[in-house]
């Protein structure tokens, strides 16, 4: 006789089989995109369109269909780069200093091309804070100088006026070097006509007498990118879709250093792609369609969502829900929901389904933000959420977000969570 807790038994070993499967194509996803090849998967060397290759080779073994000839949607947007060389040197009391770059400094975005050496100057919050020093500052000429900022960390409280203040270079010096705690990079559709880092609180920069600079920007126009779409047909109301979608994109290479983006969002793009599979190969019992969009350029402003919601290969009318997935690579303090407070009801079922499968720590609501791929879709009022994982690393936006680091210690929980609640949008219970 067959008894129930054979049963139980056999479930459980089955999802134990499907969760490791999961986990370890998982792994392979993240390892390739945040590898040296991908280049950061920005646009020096074809980082993205490298990506973007392999993102449409997985979709086409897993059978996704295809709205176009291909699952590639063009989008371009100008993006300023750095291609070329990126050599510092410092002098300090006297004898030569090499700072690392990624570790030590980062060139930011909008930087421009600078070769030369400069004296630098110091300038301090406690300076900024009293108008007679400021005021005296402002009118000393430092149009051959380099200013070096210290107390304008932007993740302190009471030095953020003074970081946002000395980015857009009121002195109008040579180049301008912010002391920081954390190196955060970023990109940029802009260029600056004086050279921008950001160094570390603990290097040289604030002892050093003058800066030997060496860096090439070059600001590339028009520059051609794609998103990719594929989508799974559904059975009842095939124009009707859930639609799962994460960016790829990250910061690419600048210099002989490169952002490898494994937690943001390699790990967002495994997802996806881990959930391509799974309907795949469970598309039997579909209601609706489902759409899987790897966007590029969101770290430039999401770009690529932006054209997408202007261009849309569906209408988006019917889009039941939208979920974005972004840095998907930790969870052990759980996960927090955007949108939350505006779809209620759709929270609620999240929760429900946490708390009966006994998934993740904690499901944390968040109002509406602009701050990802989620938004553009929300401005044109399809329900969406945009969820992102809590807790475990803290690397982002640096050399550090690396593959061989990446825990993914959630990651099939995650997993689990979205496809209970999909299939909850499918089964229309709420």
């Amino acid at each position: 006789m067959f008894h129930k807790k054979q049963f139980v038994l056999l479930i459980w070993l089955g999802i134990c089989v499907l969760s490791n499967a999961q986990k370890d194509y998982a792994r392979k996803v993240v390892d390739t995109l945040a590898s040296p090849y991908m280049a950061g998967r920005g646009y020096v060397d074809g980082g993205d369109k490298k990506a973007a290759a392999y993102i449409s080779d997985q979709m086409g073994s897993f059978g996704l269909l295809h709205f176009g000839n291909d699952y590639m949607q063009p989008v371009s947007f100008n993006v300023n780069t750095f291609p070329g060389k990126m050599d510092v040197s410092l002098m300090v009391n006297k004898a030569a200093v090499k700072p690392i770059p990624g570790a030590d400094y980062i060139v930011l975005p909008n930087s421009c091309s600078m070769k030369g050496t400069y004296p630098i100057v110091t300038l301090t919050n406690d300076m900024y804070t009293e108008k007679a020093k400021m005021y005296e500052f402002l009118h000393t000429d430092h149009r051959k100088q380099f200013v070096v900022v210290k107390g304008a960390d932007p993740t302190v409280k009471e030095q953020k006026e003074l970081y946002a203040y000395a980015i857009h270079n009121p002195f109008k010096a040579k180049g301008v070097i912010i002391l920081c705690n954390k190196l955060t990079e970023e990109t940029s559709d802009t260029v600056a006509d004086y050279a921008l880092m950001n160094a570390e609180t603990n290097s040289k920069f604030d002892t050093a007498s003058s800066i030997t600079i060496d860096i090439q920007n070059k600001f590339v126009k028009n520059y051609a990118s794609q998103n990719l779409i594929g989508y799974i047909k559904g059975t009842v109301q095939p124009d009707t879709f859930i639609v799962f979608s994460a960016h790829y994109d990250h910061l690419g290479r600048m210099g002989d250093i490169y952002f490898p983006g494994a937690n943001d969002n390699a790990s967002g793009t495994s997802m996806l792609l881990s959930l391509a599979k799974y309907y795949s190969e469970h598309k039997q019992n579909l209601r609706y369609s489902i759409a899987f969009i790897a966007f590029t350029g969101e770290e430039m402003g999401l770009f690529g969502s932006k054209y997408y919601v202007g261009h849309p290969l569906f209408p988006l009318s019917n889009i039941r829900f939208e979920i974005n997935m972004d840095i998907m690579g930790t969870g052990d303090e759980g996960i927090t929901v955007v949108n939350a407070t505006k779809y209620t009801e759709a929270f609620h079922d999240l929760n429900r389904i946490n708390d009966s499968l006994h998934l993740l720590k904690l499901i944390k609501p968040r109002g509406a933000t602009s701050n990802s791929d989620h938004y553009f879709f929300y401005t044109k009022h399809v329900p969406d959420f945009f969820i992102y994982t809590m807790g475990g690393i803290k690397a982002y936006h640096d050399i550090y977000d690396r593959r061989e680091t990446l825990p993914l210690t959630n990651f099939d929980d995650v997993f689990h969570l979205l496809i209970n609640f999909a299939d909850d949008i499918n089964n229309r219970r709420f």
